[in-house]
């Protein structure tokens, strides 16, 4: 162990083990950026954050005595109660108790995917917990939903949508955008299949329920039209606006085969919540299908096709395929280029309009780095799949991951009004000019607060979700991260990372040669040491069946035998926008090479099972 200060106090923010200065025309305008747009690690941004604060406050004040000044005559303070003494102690109290929180804001901190907070991010937050405006309609927030609409469309153009028409709204995080995503992709599907439904009943033409429900918005409109269905025949065909074992049974008995139901496909290192939205939609659990990772991490094409024809030839349709950038894990992004090449493909040849949707929950931020300098630090193949993101139909993102917003914000788009309609038999090719005053009819969640998108637009017009702003952060995080690795390694023979594309780096402990339970065993014992040490925090996850490929590939890398079991790695993610700065980071990667070091010594006699050392 290290005789540091621990984790809650970095331990002096100047004191590098060795000169550094910027490198790279990149790691200068990181640099800058990270020391311009967050507090500081030491909080050297605090007087003028203090001001700013003050002045916010005062400001809210004025405007609260200025309306409706002339109602009632009373004194411009009250006098000091009681209650005031009874609410400062126990504001004292609770903020005592919040100094034992998780230090998130020190660049010692490395084990999830939270970091400080950006100064626009709180001082926007802040401004809007003021005023308190809920965004379930324009009549409860006036300003705040004008806010989110303008956030939204910043969003948009980051990801590489036309901001003039893509849609979207804010959500408490990315669990509920994901189901925002399947509840529309559903909707879709649902229209396409009891329309389908219905012209097969009245005309006895056989039903293909995987070619109906991927008909697409255009094939629909033209068949309403052709066959003039009503909104009600329509609901009389429809499992969501009716019973739906019952018109299972009509598809079933339409299209001459058991017809069980959708199916999603997803990347088998996918977040929990889409698990969680299966069970919400009543899908049941087989009905989430895991695609193949490949030796990266990253989705396996080839899988994917085979699993959308294993779908097409049981006649189940695929209610949306699920792309990651930015696993939780790797920080994989997957092939989307290659991803929607294929879709593409089947879109013009086949007619089907399968639902794409990319879960950039962690990492759809570092779309931010297309365009400029920041862009140089990514594969070619990360390049391209985040040049790709544009094309899918709906997009998860969360800023308060890597937007350094505060939680709880998360948000939801789509590439334009007709892929977010939703939960309406209205004819869908309509703008849905009823739902203009507000988001309550087409969201999850109904109250909203505006913070979050507050907090997110004046992260976009101060700091920029562009190369030069966030994007130069993001940047610098991933070249830190690169940095890292390569000290480590050269200073550790058993550190073995794991491939990443971003800022998220694994690794495991092994000696050349030896069985997978060893390492695991010593990978370990190593996460078991930094848990009792405060110098730094790091995390443990484990790659399962689903990545059997980076499992297989990693222990080729040392010779390494396996004995069956999952493969245990550390996980370190790398988002702090103080590894920006290069006395930081040299002076945060000495500090680790040491602890790890420490730690492997330490490993070095474990107990075997025997119990002897």
């Amino acid at each position: 162990m290290t005789d540091d200060k621990g984790i809650s106090g970095h331990g002096g923010y100047g004191r590098a083990m060795s000169p550094a200065s910027p490198d790279s025309p990149t790691e200068t305008r990181s640099t800058d950026v990270a020391q311009q747009h967050f507090p500081g690690a030491a909080s050297q941004n605090a007087p003028w954050l203090r001001d700013e604060m003050l002045a916010m406050l005062d400001h809210w004040v004025d405007w609260r005595r200025s309306r409706f000044s002339e109602d009632v005559d009373l004194p411009p303070e009250a006098p000091r109660a009681v209650g005031h003494d009874r609410l400062s102690a126990r504001l004292t109290a609770l903020r005592d108790a919040l100094t034992e929180e998780t230090p998130t804001f020190t660049p010692r901190y490395i084990a999830h995917m939270k970091s400080d907070l950006s100064l626009p991010a709180i001082l926007g937050w802040f401004a809007a917990l003021l005023h308190n405006p809920n965004n379930t309609s324009r009549e409860a927030s006036r300003v705040g939903s004008v806010i989110e609409t303008e956030a939204i469309a910043h969003l948009a153009t980051m990801l590489g949508y036309d901001p003039g028409v893509a849609q979207g709204h804010f959500t408490s995080g990315g669990t509920v955008a994901n189901f925002e995503a399947m509840w529309r992709a559903r909707y879709r599907l649902d229209h396409c299949l009891a329309l389908a439904l219905h012209i097969s009943e009245t005309t006895g033409d056989r039903l293909d329920p995987f070619a109906a429900a991927h008909m697409g918005w255009d094939r629909f409109r033209a068949l309403w039209q052709q066959h003039g269905v009503t909104e009600a025949e329509l609901k009389q065909s429809s499992a969501m606006a009716g019973n739906p074992p019952d018109i299972y049974r009509r598809i079933s008995r339409a299209s001459g085969q058991d017809y069980l139901g959708p199916v999603m496909l997803a990347p088998g290192n996918r977040h929990f919540s889409w698990d969680k939205g299966a069970n919400l939609l009543g899908l049941g659990r087989e009905a989430l299908w895991s695609v193949r990772l490949d030796a990266r991490g990253r989705m396996d094409l080839e899988d994917f096709e085979q699993k959308v024809l294993l779908a097409h030839g049981q006649g189940r349709p695929v209610l949306m395929t699920v792309a990651v950038a930015g696993t939780t894990e790797m920080s994989a992004i997957d092939p989307l280029d290659g991803l929607f090449d294929r879709l593409d493909v089947w879109q013009r040849q086949d007619g089907w309009h399968i639902w794409r949707h990319i879960d950039g929950a962690y990492g759809g931020f570092f779309r931010a780095m297309l365009g400029g300098d920041a862009e140089a630090v990514l594969t070619d193949d990360a390049r391209a799949a985040l040049a790709a993101m544009g094309r899918a139909d709906s997009i998860t993102i969360d800023p308060h991951k890597l937007g350094y917003i505060p939680y709880s914000c998360g948000a939801f788009l789509t590439s334009n009004a007709q892929t977010y309609a939703v939960s309406a038999f209205d004819a869908p090719y309509l703008t849905r000019q009823d739902l203009a005053a507000g988001k309550w009819a087409s969201t999850l969640e109904g109250s909203r607060s505006a913070s979050g998108a507050a907090a997110t637009w004046l992260t976009a017009e101060t700091l920029g979700f562009d190369p030069q702003g966030l994007g130069a952060i993001l940047a610098g995080t991933i070249e830190a991260r690169r940095a890292l690795e390569a000290a480590v390694t050269a200073a550790v023979p058993q550190a073995r990372f794991l491939p990443g594309d971003a800022n998220i780096a694994c690794f495991t402990l092994a000696e050349a040669g030896e069985p997978l339970s060893a390492t695991n065993a010593r990978t370990g014992a190593a996460f078991e040491f930094f848990q009792a040490s405060p110098a730094f925090a790091v995390s443990r996850t484990t790659l399962g069946k689903d990545g059997a490929a980076v499992k297989a590939a990693h222990l080729a890398t040392y010779g390494g035998q396996d004995d069956g079991g999952d493969l245990v790695v550390i996980r370190l993610v790398v988002m702090s926008p103080y590894w920006c700065e290069p006395a930081v980071r040299a002076e945060m990667t000495n500090l680790f090479v040491a602890e790890l070091s420490g730690a492997v010594q330490a490993s070095q006699v474990m107990p075997t099972e025997d119990g002897k050392r």
